[in-house]
């Protein structure tokens, strides 16, 4: 019976199956220090067989490179020994919540996800740590030359964490920080579909190298938009006041995006107050159009200027199709034809626009008038417009710049947390405009900078709104909140206690306003945390052990470790959906984990019996594992498979 690997995929034999797909004489097997063989390039080959566009030797070249280059690319591709451990007691609705929240480091997290989420996440938004002089928290492996003089001058732990702040003026401030996101950015390529996108948060710090990385992972082909927030006024510069953020857009294949004629767009601001106004004018005044269109003119200029419905150029006309502005009918550019058109009631001739009409077929003018497709004033002496329906405007091409005031989206966080327990947090309302745009139905969000859970909020608000079932995934690393904060005289221990929160307050808030009849309403996340692999070291290295440690053998698994751990385990080993729903069963009187109707189906009690195995068989599931210790004996586990290929050929049996 085969055994579950139980660690994250190893992204470098991965690339190099890709390579031997293309050239396989180009792939060899080498020795490991350990002894063991692996699947290795053959670079010189490899050369030869790129021979006629690689750049050889130190010839001058355009590439983006940095101290700490080659580290990074190594910390992208290495496996880790790790797993996501279930927490229900942090959870909302975890039996039936479709959304993640995942806390520990979130290199590790995008490891572990990769076989779960490869090509499924439409969507990934990260607002990462800014070069402002502080410090990256994230514990990656440093190897420079430097790192080794910080751990002697106590400046950063055996673990990698800093200990004192990354000032600007050093020298290595842009390395590190390009070594810090670089895996986190390759990793997060794996993730997206085909038509999805990326959007990245930063300030004019490290937008130029943000741009070249991600030229150098996405492709400069690419590349979309640079966006701007404009985030309102900021008095904190003796200079210039820097009163904007980026946010930097790339498509996982924009060709893909071409051939598919893909377009993104958005709903144009203020037309739920428009078509509210519209129905209680028809509950009041029925099929009266003039009454309706005379109320929707009173209510327009009683709105503040501020107002967003006060975007439109002119308050909305009704008639028996609906609400509509009246847009200009005059040929674009000058030059156009000028004939005789009769007002409907005057039946005198109205004005002509200076540049001519817009059709140069009269009989095609009247066809729009006999439809009721042109608005006339009440006499002759005002020009015809045409009319343009909100049913038919309702949607508009994103602008790549986005004014939302910066201290409004802190005075909301603020009100919802009860204080400022964040500083500078993203502007929610910012944020669904980007997902409102890209995204639709059950698309998956990735952000694995949570920070906030801004990207949460903003995708429960918009399925508020649209009725689609989106699902989130947010990483959050567990960060200790520094005495004296607002959060910690609030209670908060980490971050990441205080980014669950804000969902929880949020979606409490989404569902107490006006929601969508389709949307599921679903406001809960399932907690996963990063923790060490449930297997004892023994289960990776089973020729380490000595005569002396055989005992060692009797259990593979840690002692600590709950059979729901191993589940979710399991789960990540096989790429399962983390959120599918799990039934706990007993059958046989051993405890049975189905996940999703028979997806999976777990049992790691011992002393499984052959009642249990023909029951299970008999059931079918796709896949069922059990402990490798369950069962009496090595002939008794071979009798097993025997049982499910008789019974369910179709089912895939393993071992832990």
């Amino acid at each position: 019976m085969d055994q579950l690997k139980m660690h994250s995929p190893d992204m470098t034999q991965q690339n190099i199956e890709k390579i031997r797909a293309l050239f396989p004489n180009c792939v060899t097997e080498s020795h490991t220090p350990d002894g063991s063989l692996r699947l290795a390039v053959d670079f010189d080959l490899l050369r030869q067989e790129l021979s006629g566009s690689i750049v050889e030797g130190p010839q001058d070249r355009y590439h983006l490179n940095w101290p700490g280059k080659r580290q990074a690319l190594l910390t992208a591709n290495a496996p880790i020994a790790k797993t996501l451990r279930p927490c229900r007691e942090d959870s909302v609705n975890f039996d039936t919540t479709q959304n993640l929240f995942i806390e520990g480091d979130n290199l590790d997290a995008l490891k572990l996800l990769q076989e779960t989420y490869l090509g499924q996440v439409k969507m990934i938004y990260i607002d990462p740590p800014y070069n402002t002089g502080k410090d990256f928290i994230y514990k990656d492996n440093f190897t420079s030359d430097q790192a080794a003089h910080e751990l002697a001058a106590s400046e950063r732990t055996e673990e990698g964490t800093r200990l004192v702040a990354n000032p600007e003026g050093n020298g290595r401030f842009h390395s590190n920080w390009l070594t810090m996101i670089t895996p986190r950015l390759r990793l997060a390529r794996n993730f997206l579909m085909r038509d999805g996108a990326i959007f990245v948060s930063c300030d004019e710090g490290e937008q130029p190298r943000l741009r070249l990385i991600m030229d150098e992972i996405f492709g400069q082909s690419n590349f979309i938009a640079d966006m701007v927030w404009a985030a309102g006024r900021k008095n904190d510069s003796r200079l210039v006041s820097v009163s904007h953020e980026y946010i930097v857009c790339y498509a996982r294949d924009s060709e893909y995006l071409r051939e598919n004629k893909t377009t993104w767009r958005q709903r144009k601001k203020g037309l739920d107050e428009i078509y509210s106004q519209h129905d209680r004018l028809n509950r009041q005044h029925g099929n009266d159009y003039h009454a309706m269109t005379k109320g929707m003119k009173e209510w327009y200029r009683s709105l503040p200027d501020s107002h967003p419905s006060k975007a439109h150029k002119h308050y909305a006309h009704v008639d028996d199709r609906g609400l509509y502005f009246p847009d200009n009918i005059s040929w674009p550019g000058g030059g156009g034809p000028k004939y005789e058109v009769l007002h409907p009631e005057t039946q005198k001739p109205v004005k002509v626009p200076s540049r001519g009409w817009m059709t140069s077929d009269p009989k095609r003018m009247q066809q729009w008038i006999d439809e009721n497709r042109v608005h006339f004033g009440d006499d002759e002496n005002s020009v015809p417009c045409i009319k343009s329906y909100l049913k038919d405007k309702e949607l508009q091409t994103p602008y790549s710049v986005f004014y939302q005031d910066g201290r409004a989206a802190s005075k909301r966080l603020r009100t919802l947390m009860d204080g400022d327990l964040f500083d500078f947090p993203k502007d929610e309302l910012v944020l669904q405009e980007l997902v409102e745009m890209l995204t639709g139905g059950e698309d998956i969000i990735l952000d694995f900078f949570a920070g906030s859970s801004t990207t949460a909020h903003s995708i429960m608000l918009q399925n508020a709104i649209d009725g689609a079932n989106r699902k989130f995934v947010m990483v959050q690393l567990n960060e200790k909140i520094t005495d004296g904060s607002a959060a910690l005289k609030a209670g908060f221990k980490e971050i990441s206690e205080v980014s669950r929160e804000r969902i929880r307050r949020a979606g409490k808030k989404v569902l107490e306003g006006e929601c969508h009849k389709d949307w599921n309403q679903d406001v809960g996340f399932r907690v996963l945390k990063v923790d060490t692999s449930n297997m004892a070291d023994i289960y990776y290295s089973p020729d380490a052990i000595g005569q002396g440690n055989l005992d060692l053998l009797v259990d593979n698994i840690k002692p600590d470790r709950t059979e729901e751990d191993l589940l979710f385990q399991v789960l990540l080993d096989w790429g399962i959906d983390l959120t599918l729903p799990i039934r706990k069963d007993t059958l046989c009187g051993k405890t049975v984990y189905n996940v999703d109707d028979g997806a999976l189906v777990a049992c790691f009690d011992r002393n499984i019996t052959e009642d249990l195995l023909k029951a299970l068989a008999e059931q079918a599931p796709l896949r069922v594992v059990f402990r490798d210790d369950g069962f009496a004996t090595d002939s008794f586990k071979i009798n097993a498979e025997q049982m499910f290929k008789q019974l369910a050929p179709g089912t895939d049996v393993r071992a832990i």
